[in-house]
């Protein structure tokens, strides 16, 4: 019978090493995925023993980190070209449009002839220096103004009345 306990106390020893290797066994395999690779190297850190025994992996989960690190680089200076090609093919030459039509707008006013005085405009200022004229505008001055009080009074009146009314 003692044979029989020293048997099963193996087999469970040897069931939880053997469960123990298998879970090792799988790092080895998913240790590709960075996110995992990070966990069990921080786990092999922690515990310098650990580190000895299972230096393999450890060095694989570096690597790992090391080749996620020149993706990401790579895929920078990728995003970065891709920028600067889209921006050259597609927004300088809009830039460049829109300045020379802004020159040429420019161009084309300095290219227009010289405005010459209206000659409506000088009549007026010839009849405005007249004696007649001068005399004629003061009249209508003095009428209007004279007329304007009277005016303002009557619609102050009709917006009162429109007022009592509407009360």
């Amino acid at each position: 019978m003692s044979q029989e306990k020293i048997h099963r106390s193996r087999s469970r020893r040897f069931g939880v090493d053997f469960e123990e290797e298998k879970a090792w066994v799988s790092f080895y395999r998913r240790v590709g995925n960075p996110a995992i690779a990070t966990e069990v190297m921080n786990q092999l850190e922690s515990d310098p023993e650990m580190k000895r025994t299972h230096l393999a992996l450890y060095l694989r989960c570096k690597e790992t980190l090391r080749t996620q690190k020149a993706r990401l680089a790579r895929n920078k200076r990728i995003g970065q070209f891709v920028r600067m090609l889209s921006s050259a093919m597609f927004v300088a030459p809009v830039i460049a449009i829109q300045r020379l039509l802004h020159q040429s707008g420019e161009i084309a006013v300095e290219c227009l002839p010289n405005v010459t005085s209206e000659p409506a405009a000088r009549r007026v200022r010839s009849l405005t220096k007249e004696h007649g004229f001068a005399q004629a505008q003061s009249e209508f001055g003095s009428r209007a103004a004279a007329r304007l009080p009277k005016q303002a009074s009557a619609e102050e009146a009709n917006a009162s009345s429109t007022a009592a009314k509407a009360v």
